[in-house]
């Protein structure tokens, strides 16, 4: 793929987080409706409607790359569809390879969490108040990112097998509590 000069990056930032699930699954929204970004654009519902249903026709794929860099891809994204919300991406990065290694071990210490779309306005509307509405776009890519444009599209901090293990731990200790507890009120 050639660098496109006229493709536009946003970057967006997730209230509800993108998280990192089962090793290098990460998951959330790379795009928010009807939120004004620090550029001061505006995605409209429907916007990736056109675009999605073409790579889907054509069998490709919108890449995942690292901080837009078409020389970083990091990942696969195996799921993007619009909803109520936004565009919803799910994918796993590619630990396998330096990047995709990288990109999760930098999620997981919270160091970077955020996400940036890549595309082409294909029509857009100037609102009352001066915002560019983008009402159709040409997705190119959906990035991990250290500055989100959109400043409600972040990733979250993984839960890691220790996490987990100790969470366990606790809700067992709490249960051999209340057990106890239960079988001293019932003892005469």
């Amino acid at each position: 793929m050639r660098f496109d000069p006229n493709l536009e990056v946003k970057f967006a930032e997730n209230p509800a987080p993108i998280t990192l699930t089962e090793g290098a699954r990460i998951q959330g929204y790379a795009s928010r409706f009807g939120e004004v970004d620090q550029g001061g654009d505006q995605v409209m519902p429907g916007a990736y409607t056109e675009a999605l249903e073409r790579l889907n026709a054509q069998g490709r794929r919108v890449k995942m790359l690292w901080q837009h860099d078409p020389s970083q891809p990091i990942g696969v994204w195996d799921e993007l569809h619009e909803d109520q919300t936004g565009l919803f991406v799910s994918g796993r990065l590619l630990t396998e390879t330096r990047q995709g290694a990288e990109a999760a071990a930098l999620i997981a210490a919270g160091a970077i969490d955020g996400l940036s779309i890549g595309y082409r306005t294909t029509k857009s509307a100037r609102s009352e108040t001066g915002t560019r509405q983008l009402l159709a776009l040409d997705l190119w890519e959906v990035s991990l990112v250290t500055f989100p444009m959109l400043p409600s599209a972040r990733v979250a901090a993984p839960k890691t097998k220790t996490n987990q293990l100790n969470t366990l731990a606790a809700a067992l200790r709490q249960a051999t509590a209340q057990l106890k507890r239960q079988s001293t009120e019932e003892t005469p």
